[in-house]
């Protein structure tokens, strides 16, 4: 028996079993990453895609994820690799690829515009150790990395991997507590300490999807940018009004379709909210 840190869980992991997340596992007697180097997913995307508007736009990331998340979201659109019964069976069947192996892999499509590694799809954060050792490796070669995550993480899982990650998308999902708590099982409290952090030690970008009837109040927006606006970064002027928001639309998926997608005009009148406090506000899946 063995007590994870990596999120507010702590959950305390018999030998053999994995915690609520279903990527670690307690081995003699010490949690590790059950996934650490099984890829699920591979892609040379366009770094918009995400998303991330303001850090070297128009060029492409080879993204990779694994398996298993430490969130619930019922319209999950990984839900295939994150916290699915199909998930829970990838930990034998995932390819395995080392750290080295991945960082040669991305130096290979440096030719096809390649400017590094984004660890993405599932919740890269429950399997940090790869994602650093990994990181490490595409920083000697000269080349960028990107995170993109919940953001619930102990501060910990944060600073021991800040030396290599050049840049974040973090979900920033909602602005309430019963929306993290009832709905999506998180804490919203560790995710705002976590973006508070990250904000001081690399490009941060932010995400948050509008789903009807859930966070889609124009009181929750406004109050919700103007925390962002406040947030203090890497020591600039208007650091927190400087941080971009993606607005996104949601649509009916996994266990969520009781509901239509997103009005599009309410991505975009709720976009037109947070530019009172925001100077970098983007809308998408419109």
């Amino acid at each position: 028996m063995a007590r994870c840190r990596v999120c507010f869980r702590h959950c305390e992991i018999a030998e053999g079993e994995c915690g609520f997340c279903g990527a670690r596992t307690c081995a003699d007697g010490r949690v590790i990453a059950r996934n650490y180097g099984r890829i699920t997913s591979m892609a040379l995307d366009p770094i918009e895609k995400k998303p991330l508007a303001r850090f070297f736009p128009g060029s492409l990331i080879l993204s990779v994820g694994s398996y298993g998340c430490n969130l619930r979201c019922p319209f999950c659109q990984n839900y295939e690799i994150t916290w699915s019964e199909e998930a829970g069976r990838l930990a034998d069947v995932a390819e395995q690829i080392s750290p080295e192996r991945l960082a040669a892999t991305a130096a290979y499509y440096q030719s096809r515009g390649n400017i590094g590694l984004a660890f993405t799809y599932n919740e890269p954060l429950i399997g940090y150790e790869y994602v650093r050792d990994t990181a490490r490796l595409v920083h000697e070669k000269g080349m960028k990395t990107v995170l993109v995550t919940n953001g619930m993480a102990e501060p910990e899982v944060l600073e021991e991997l800040s030396p290599w990650i050049d840049a974040m998308n973090i979900d920033l999902k909602g602005f309430t507590d019963r929306y993290y708590q009832d709905v999506l099982k998180g804490s919203r409290q560790m995710v705002m300490d976590f973006i508070d952090r990250a904000v001081q030690l690399c490009h941060v970008e932010l995400t948050t999807l509008i789903v009807p009837g859930e966070n889609d109040r124009e009181e929750e927006i406004l109050e919700l940018s103007r925390w962002i606006a406040g947030l203090k970064g890497q020591g600039q002027e208007e650091a927190g009004r400087n941080i971009p928001l993606h607005i996104s639309r949601f649509f009916p998926r996994f266990h969520m379709t009781d509901r239509e997608a997103t009005q599009v005009r309410l991505v975009y009148h709720l976009a037109d909210l947070a530019r009172q406090h925001l100077n970098y506000v983007y809308t998408g899946n419109c």
